[in-house]
């Protein structure tokens, strides 16, 4: 089973935001308010990569 998080930094409403979920040497991410639908893959480096950008915004 995989599990999914979302940042702290989120609202309350748990309808509107993002959700990581640790795949062995990748990370999903889907959008908490389509759960069942597909996700996107990113290795591991990717995700960094990504994650780095988004803070510096």
């Amino acid at each position: 089973m995989i599990k999914w998080r979302k940042s702290s930094h989120s609202g309350s409403d748990y309808g509107q935001c993002v959700e990581v979920a640790g795949l062995g040497n990748a990370v999903g991410i889907r959008d908490s308010k389509a759960a069942v639908s597909r996700h996107l893959v990113l290795t591991s480096a990717s995700f960094a990569s990504l994650a780095e950008r988004v803070r510096q915004t």
